[in-house]
């Protein structure tokens, strides 16, 4: 789904036996090739691949990867992207040790995916030039120490990661079972909906028509 001009949403089904779940990378376009936000489990780069080719691109289009947080449904696949493009990793600086393995993930059981490379570790109001105007990180602590959510102000669209959740078309919260911080979580949501938006992208639910009216009434009731 092309979100607005030069802002992609990349769906990717994953057939779990008796249930699928879809998870929905981000992609944005530069003069030098796409921002990816965000992968998907290990083992499944053909399907992101699959997603890009629905817009025309493919991997070798990605320039840079900007992480949300570390989870593996989002980072799972990001050692894999960078053998396949190489391109530069950027993350928030409470993310980066989980991601390059110096600490272990925090909702990872026994096992982990494969360490990735941070090349740059970034924090709150850095900015990336892109097609569709500027865009700017935005702490939404809680899901994880160092979760982030990505503002294009001139498109009207937020980048959520998993500060918010879809279903069905419909706007709700961050998962509160997958949420430890649950409280700072939700203060992260009344910090969004002092931004100005009127289409967010949730990595769970994908794209939603709703703005930052909406994200207000989520954050005051929950």
């Amino acid at each position: 789904m092309e979100l607005t001009d030069h802002v992609y949403s990349l769906p990717i089904t994953i057939d779990f036996g008796d249930t699928e779940r879809t998870f929905t990378p981000t992609a944005v376009e530069t003069e030098t090739g796409l921002i990816l936000f965000d992968t998907t489990l290990p083992g499944h780069i053909d399907a992101l691949e699959d997603a890009l080719g629905e817009h025309g691109f493919d991997l070798d289009d990605v320039r840079f990867v900007v992480m949300t947080h570390h989870d593996g449904d989002h980072a799972g696949a990001l050692a894999t992207v960078q053998e396949e493009t190489n391109a530069p990793t950027f993350a928030h600086w409470a993310e980066a040790p989980y991601l390059d393995g110096r600490k272990f993930p925090i909702k990872s059981g026994d096992e982990r995916y494969p360490p990735a490379r941070v090349d740059v570790e970034v924090l709150d109001g850095v900015g990336f030039s892109t097609l569709a105007g500027p865009l700017e990180l935005v702490e939404t602590f809680g899901h994880t120490p160092g979760h982030s959510s990505f503002h294009l102000p001139e498109a009207g669209v937020l980048i959520a990661g998993d500060a918010l959740t879809a279903a069905d078309g419909e706007l709700h919260g961050p998962a509160e079972q997958h949420t430890p911080e649950y409280e700072q979580a939700m203060k992260s949501v009344a910090k969004l909906g002092e931004l100005e938006f009127e289409r967010i992208v949730c990595f769970h639910g994908g794209g939603v028509d709703a703005g930052d009216e909406r994200v207000s009434e989520i954050a005051d009731v929950e």
